[in-house]
């Protein structure tokens, strides 16, 4: 579990900027309508009474300190004699109430004030005018059986309720506020347990810190449009299109650093191969090897536009899908995968460029995976997998090699110690953390050089990232 951090929690918060939304809306609307049709007017009178030391002190208006204090130790008593049987069986008979004492004992709140001998009595009713009269009729009974009972007549009706004019319990814009406030705070609390127990991979500024990776580059979300992206090029340069193509060839739908070079996404691509080249001033980088931990990481999109971007830059470029199981090179590129790297494994290497594919992009070629093998992973350990990276590291500046995912799988464990350079891509928000760990742990203990780490589909505003151009499809 990731220590809580709450810079990332309040950026986590904005997907749940919607049900915000429709929470605040279902709650104040609600509130409204209920209020406006449902909620019964309550009306609140309040009647008081005194308590004081009788005697000399009555004929002189004046209480003594003694007398005082023997008044507040009788409040407490007093106020729970109030709403007893007694009491309020009598109120309704006398004024012939359609309840019991019990349903009228829950419209009325006795009420102390700290360090005085006052006791107010509230009740609260549909109709003004039997509030006021109940809260009367409660006071007079009580100091009528008081002194009746007991004998003591240190106890008089201070103040007399009054029918009151307006509802109490009606006020519309205190329940709109508490309803959207409730609303808030409930998605907060929703949105902070599935934070707290999400094993996933968050993006923030410190994840390489917390990963123990350095951070290769930064993959932001696609800013570029469903129906641009999976438009179909036929005809270049016309004002229909809505996509580029290089000198009228059709460039892949996926290949977006070809066909959007200035949008955000394909800056970011750009930026990861600066970083690559950069990082390796001091050593001939050309082997590269892209993995991740689970499928649908976006692995083979960062591969496939990794190895398009290096094409840019006039280099040489070959992309091999050696993900043997499930790898999708030729469908990214719409090739032929009757022969492919597990075919060529079984051949002869003298005929490795039979295997070779042509792409549509300049300086990039493509080894596709071929037939699915029984053994994908004897395959990679071979001797002849060597020779042949070998071989084409004479014949290619730069070799990007499309890896399985690491979880429960060792092709590309494998695959770490054959190339210079390893880089686990990390779909955040969909990568467990712990799986992550797991594929750092198992690259390290084949003492695999791990470029870094590449977090893919990060907000745009998450990122920090800017684009000095602009999207190119605005």
């Amino acid at each position: 579990m990731e220590e809580i951090n709450l810079r990332d929690f309040f950026v986590y918060l904005k997907k749940y900027i919607v049900l915000f939304i429709v929470a605040i809306i279902l709650a104040v609307g609600g509130t409204f309508i209920y209020n406006k049709n449902f909620k019964t007017p309550l009306y609140t009178a309040s009647s008081s009474i005194v308590l004081y030391q009788g005697g000399d002190s009555s004929s002189t208006g004046s209480a003594t300190l003694n007398e005082i204090n023997v008044g507040q130790k009788l409040v407490s008593t007093y106020s729970e004699l109030i709403k007893s049987e007694v009491i309020l069986q009598k109120v309704v008979d006398e004024l012939h109430l359609d309840m019991n004492y019990r349903d009228l004992a829950k419209q009325i709140t006795v009420k102390t004030e700290d360090n005085t001998m006052l006791l107010g009595i509230e009740v609260k009713d549909a109709d003004p005018e039997r509030a006021a009269l109940i809260a009367n009729k409660v006071a007079d009974i009580f100091t009528k059986e008081t002194v009746s009972r007991f004998k003591i007549e240190n106890i008089n009706v201070w103040g007399v309720a009054k029918v009151p004019e307006n509802p109490s319990n009606m006020s519309m814009s205190r329940d709109l506020v508490l309803a959207a406030m409730i609303a808030i705070f409930g998605v907060m609390a929703l949105a902070f347990l599935i934070f707290y127990f999400d094993d996933t991979v968050k993006y923030s500024e410190d994840m390489a810190d917390k990963i123990g990776l350095p951070m290769a580059g930064k993959i932001v979300k696609s800013d570029i449009s469903r129906r641009t992206r999976t438009s179909t090029v036929k005809v270049a340069n016309t004002s229909s299109d809505r996509t580029k193509t290089k000198d009228g060839i059709k460039i892949p739908t996926e290949i977006v650093v070809e066909r959007h070079p200035k949008a955000a996404v394909s800056e970011s691509i750009k930026s990861l191969r600066t970083n690559l080249q950069f990082t390796s001033v001091d050593q001939n980088l050309k082997t590269i090897l892209m993995t991740s931990s689970t499928p649908g990481e976006g692995k083979s999109f960062v591969s496939a536009n990794l190895a398009a971007s290096f094409a840019q830059t006039d280099k040489k470029v070959l992309l091999v899908d050696c993900d043997l199981r499930r790898g999708r090179m030729h469908k990214i590129f719409d090739l032929s995968n009757i022969n492919g790297l597990s075919n060529l494994l079984a051949d002869n290497l003298s005929n490795v460029n039979k295997y070779i594919q042509k792409t549509p992009i300049k300086h990039l070629d493509v080894i596709t995976r071929g037939t699915c093998p029984p053994n994908p992973s004897e395959l990679l350990s071979s001797k002849k997998n060597k020779s042949l990276i070998e071989h084409l590291r004479r014949n290619y500046d730069i070799i990007i090699f499309d890896g399985t995912p690491c979880n429960g799988l060792t092709d590309s464990i494998i695959m770490s110690t054959l190339v210079d350079e390893t880089l686990i891509v990390v779909g955040t928000g969909s990568t467990p953390r712990s799986a992550l760990m797991a594929t750092k742990d198992s690259l390290q203990k084949v003492n695999a050089k791990i470029a870094g780490i590449v977090p893919n589909r990060i907000a745009r505003k998450a990122a920090t990232y800017y684009t000095y151009y602009g999207d190119d499809d605005k």
